[in-house]
């Protein structure tokens, strides 16, 4: 039989989900810190050593003051995140929203210069191996 009283489990599980909690809130304020751009670099030294020397003071101040400009830089880092990747998968598949038309448009193209007459079949040759290059 054990010696360490259930209650004692849960007590102990209860802590170490705090700690846990509170090393993800330390660490989420550390780099809200550092991406923050409407902070000079001096403002941000004070804020970094209030938070290390006056650990939870210094997280809750800097939670009650800079909450919610917290949320915006988030919000804005993920919407930048989005973008940017929206932006990779246009210029990677080609499509016509990022700038060019895609291959197959510049194929159904050339075809049609060709079947109309404005372009011989060697000028059409060339143009596909271009493309197609």
């Amino acid at each position: 039989m054990s010696n360490y009283p259930t209650l004692n489990v849960f007590w102990t599980m209860l802590e170490f989900f705090l700690l846990v909690l509170w090393f993800f809130l330390l660490f989420k304020v550390l780099t809200d810190i550092f991406r923050s751009h409407d902070m000079s670099g001096g403002v941000k030294a004070l804020w970094i050593i209030f938070v290390i020397l006056l650990p939870f003071l210094g997280v809750l101040v800097y939670v009650l003051v800079r909450g919610r400009s917290m949320t915006q830089r988030d919000i804005q880092q993920a919407q930048q995140a989005d973008d940017a990747f929206k932006q990779y998968v246009r210029d990677a598949a080609g499509s016509p929203e990022g700038g060019g038309a895609s291959h197959v448009e510049e194929l159904s193209r050339l075809a049609e210069l060709r079947r109309s007459g404005a372009l011989t079949d060697e000028e059409y040759q060339k143009a596909k191996d271009k493309l197609l290059a």
